[in-house]
């Protein structure tokens, strides 16, 4: 059968994974009668409840005789390590442009390395029937966007197609027809998109995703090169040095087929498959015929640019919610982790009960650590911070990242404002319709932690933000942090709501009545800029005097709540989220007030 391999890259929420469903149900992929989940490609929980995709994944559908293998690549910078793997599996690429909002970051992110490699992109305007929509002015947006990427003559002669993915139809005109459905889109990519190069030679394909089965193992998708292969083939991998890594027998070869994976006989060059049976071979390595002496060239990672410490446990309350707490477990699940998302980087501490990871951004972080406290996993995480470079002059360079926010007219003021505290340089500002705002800035990553939920809160939460990684540049000196200090509690037990309603005045608390704290442990926000010190577990003094307005009801304000995403941007370099899985709570690093004032002295004395 002949074979057509495409990506579908688009920014967060532009409509991919929803225009892959419609793509699988109307190539027949389903029974008339099978129940199918909404956004079938977003497996994982996490994917379901942020509505973002986060896994790269592949999938495929039959029409008129060819197969389309379609790769859905996650839409958030933060991810980007999947999608540059991707990018080399794949002979053609979708862009998915939402009607309204244009090319955004991430489609400028993604679509610069499809057009590195040489793919000739299909531009399909998605959402045509918002009310909001100008398809016109995103066209020459796109065109500018593509020109600008230094696009070939040949990747500027783009095809356009127009539709909504919701709705389930493409077509050459924005108003239709409708009844063609998806026909125009798969049509398209039959004619436009080539077949896949086949090289000569034996059997050689790069891993590209890595996952673990309990019943198969490691499980490596990836295309296939050259040659073919067949279940119990001998097969070696070879690093990306050359180095020989394992030798061994491939136990199964699984076929995407609709949202299935089934196994078959023999898989030839040109296809994506997923091959079982290797117990060390991981992504970017060649799995190859034992003939084979060269290893095949990977696409270059882009390097981390945000570092955090993954502690083990500590507090008082340690071990009472979670069963993995211990370092060795930690270590062996990070690692693990590494060995599949290439975009994350993993060292171990010289106590060895700490370890830093490095990734592209606080998010990707985030998902790690909340997927781990699902799994049982108990730790303490520091607040991100970025990765810092030296040129060959000893100049300290630092991450820059290109930052776009669309606002509301009435609110650019404030965001301006907040963004000049935090060194970014505005580089353009221009109406995006609607009475909104596009706001573009080049910012450092560090004045970047923690903003998002302020911009929000400044913008009665109508903003959109978007970053993306720009380049390296010198230090750009000291970005004020928080403002406020911190309540912590002096003793350990339960809070009592008695006592929290007498601290009212003090500031706004984050935890509940009859939590569990410990000293050190933090339970509100001081209203002033300094942490102070209180004793949450004081009850009432009961007597035997019956006044009148003793025996008021305690009516309390409602806590903040702290979601791990606010926790780890909030904190400072002195405090730790804890995080097992049943609760996020926020701690000083050093419990003990005497420990405490110690290193503030060091850190005065060092400064």
């Amino acid at each position: 059968m002949k074979i057509r391999n495409i990506a579908i890259i688009a920014h967060v929420d532009h409509g991919k994974t929803t225009l892959v469903d419609e793509l699988l149900k109307q190539s027949g992929s389903f029974r008339e009668n099978q129940r199918v989940a909404e956004r079938v490609m977003d497996s994982n929980d996490l994917e379901k409840e942020r509505g973002i995709t986060i896994l790269a994944k592949a999938t495929s559908v039959e029409w008129k005789g060819v197969r389309i293998n379609i790769v859905d690549t996650p839409g958030h910078a933060d991810f980007g390590g999947e999608v540059e793997r991707i990018l080399s599996m794949v002979d053609g690429a979708i862009v998915l442009v939402d009607a309204s909002e244009g090319p955004m970051p991430q489609t400028k992110f993604v679509v610069g390395k499809a057009l590195k490699v040489g793919l000739r992109p299909i531009v399909a305007i998605n959402k045509i029937d918002r009310p909001d929509g100008r398809h016109q002015e995103v066209i020459n947006e796109v065109f500018d966007l593509f020109a600008n990427l230094d696009a070939t003559d040949e990747q500027l002669d783009f095809p356009i197609l127009y539709g909504s993915g919701r709705d389930g139809w493409m077509n050459f005109n924005p108003e239709g027809p409708k009844d063609q459905g998806l026909a125009p889109l798969l049509d398209l990519v039959l004619s436009h998109v080539p077949e896949p190069t086949v090289e000569e030679g034996p059997f050689r394909m790069i891993g590209t995703i890595l996952e673990a089965n309990p019943f198969l193992g490691r499980i490596i998708t990836g295309r296939i090169a050259s040659g073919s292969v067949k279940p119990n083939q001998a097969v070696k991998v070879l690093g990306q040095d050359g180095r020989l890594i394992e030798q061994g027998r491939i136990s199964k070869i699984l076929a995407f087929r609709g949202i299935e994976r089934q196994p078959i006989e023999e898989a030839h060059a040109g296809d994506i498959v997923a091959i079982a049976g290797l117990s060390k071979g991981t992504v970017a390595d060649t799995f190859c015929d034992p003939v084979v002496t060269e290893a095949m060239k990977a696409q270059p990672i882009d390097p981390p640019t945000v570092t955090m410490s993954f502690i083990v446990n500590d507090s008082p309350l340690a071990g009472t919610e979670g069963d993995k707490v211990t370092s060795r477990v930690i270590r062996d699940r990070l690692f693990k982790e590494a060995e599949g998302n290439v975009a994350l980087k993993i060292e171990e501490a010289e106590g060895k009960d700490s370890f830093y990871v490095s990734g592209r951004g606080e998010l990707q972080l985030a998902v790690l650590i909340e997927t781990m406290r699902r799994e049982g996993f108990e730790l303490a995480v520091s607040r991100p911070r970025v990765v810092m470079h030296k040129d060959e002059n000893g100049t300290l360079l630092e991450p820059i990242e290109e930052v776009v926010i669309d606002v509301d007219e009435e609110y650019s003021g404030v965001v301006v404002q907040k963004m000049s505290e935090r060194k970014a340089e505005m580089v353009e500002l221009r109406p995006s319709g609607g009475n909104r705002l596009r706001l573009r800035f080049y910012a450092p990553t560090r004045g970047l932690i923690g903003y998002q939920s302020e911009l929000l809160t400044d913008t009665r939460g109508t903003a959109v933000m978007n970053r993306l990684f720009h380049d390296y540049q010198p230090y750009k000196g000291a970005i004020g942090g928080r403002i406020n200090g911190v309540l912590l509690s002096n003793a350990a037990g339960e809070a009592v709501a008695y006592a929290m309603f007498n601290l009212e005045d003090r500031g706004p608390m984050i935890i509940e009545p009859g939590e569990k704290v410990y000293q050190g442990m933090i339970i509100g926000i001081h209203s002033r800029d300094n942490d102070l010190e209180v004793n949450v577990l004081k009850g009432k003094q009961l007597t035997n005097i019956r006044a009148a307005g003793k025996d008021e009801a305690v009516k309390l304000t409602p806590p903040i709540r702290m979601t791990l995403d606010r926790a780890l941007s909030w904190i400072q370099d002195d405090e730790l989220v804890e995080v097992t899985p049943k609760s996020i709570r926020l701690r000083k690093m050093y419990l003990d007030p005497n420990e405490r004032k110690r290193f503030e002295k060091q850190k005065l004395a060092v400064a």
